[in-house]
């Protein structure tokens, strides 16, 4: 059973500490900004982390080593993410929005292609399935403007939001960047409706394009997916609002779809493994790392042995499925 009653019940919860103070709305939107780009961008091969992701983004600088190329995929995504906040819900979405959308986000990469709708025919690699023609593209996103505003008040929010997904990449409108378009779109969607924005850590990568292929007959696993990244955004959320709700004992309990279950999977497979290597796996940094390692120490989880400098973690009890 999809869980849509979890999604309400954990926005309610968010709600309550609405109206957010101007500082702490501003200080939220920089980190999904951060968080977001680097996780969009991670799932596609971009080779930055999370901290240079920021490095980039904050203060503007490149990163020694790095390809161009993604250094402007994460300036390019980040002036995408903040366009959304200017897309207001009280206006219905226009071909125009989502063009800009893609034109931020590509226009460093390829001004000729940025914002324009693709001519040549594209594949998916691995997928079993071919994309439109390009002489689809156009009446097809047409007519995914008009099911967009008639449909995002008539579903579900997070139901609506993961088909806004489903529906975007299915038509794959430009000739790159569609996977990043979709995710921006997804969390548009979300946002209109008071949602948090919903982040798909680059861990989870094989099951997120599992999904997403199945879904051509069968929508529903995306869906539960999609629904279980928009419920562990809410928790991270409460927790970073202090919600004594979301940290007693009863929600201490990990799920296996929890954010640091990449974490809890690495320790099961490598036990004895340090902070420092778990965050070269995952990709984060070692202070979110450690948060994530807090959290499972305090589920009863995971326990440190051996001496500071060369113990590791190694798992005590089994997560929750």
């Amino acid at each position: 059973m999809i869980q849509y009653a979890r999604c309400d019940e954990l926005k309610e919860r968010i709600d309550s500490y609405r109206p957010f103070p101007k500082e702490t709305l501003a200080s939220l939107k920089n980190y999904y900004k951060i968080s977001l780009t680097y996780s969009s961008n991670a799932l596609e091969g971009n080779s930055l982390t999370e901290s240079e992701i920021r490095i980039v983004i904050e203060n503007g600088l490149t990163i020694n080593g790095k390809p161009l190329r993604d250094i402007y995929e994460t300036v390019g995504h980040a002036k995408a993410y903040d366009y959304l906040y200017t897309i207001s819900a009280r206006s219905p979405l226009k071909l125009s929005h989502i063009r800009m959308l893609h034109k931020l986000f590509y226009s460093m990469i390829d001004e000729t292609q940025a914002g324009k709708f693709r001519k040549n025919r594209v594949f998916i690699s691995g997928s079993s399935y071919s994309l439109p023609a390009p002489a689809e593209v156009p009446h097809l996103m047409d007519e995914f403007i008009v099911w967009f505003n008639e449909f995002e008040h008539k579903l579900h929010p997070v139901e609506f939001a993961a088909l806004v997904h489903l529906k975007f990449v299915f038509i794959h409108p430009f000739i790159d960047g569609n996977g990043r378009v979709a995710r921006i779109l997804m969390n548009l969607a979300l946002l209109r409706q008071g949602y948090t924005i919903a982040v798909i850590p680059p861990i989870m990568r094989g099951e997120y394009i599992q999904t997403l292929e199945i879904a051509h007959t069968n929508t529903q696993p995306f869906h539960e997916f999609i629904v279980r990244r928009v419920i562990e955004t809410q928790k991270e959320l409460l927790r970073l609002m202090s919600d004594d709700r979301v940290n007693s004992v009863n929600e201490s309990v990990i799920s296996y779809n929890d954010r640091v279950n990449p974490i809890y999977s690495i320790i099961q497979k490598y036990p004895g493994i340090n902070t420092p290597k778990i965050a070269d796996l995952v990709g984060k940094s070692i202070p979110t790392v450690s948060r994530n390692i807090a959290e499972l120490k305090k589920g009863g989880l995971i326990e440190f042995r051996g001496a500071p400098k060369n113990g590791g973690y190694y798992i005590i009890s089994t997560i929750k499925t």
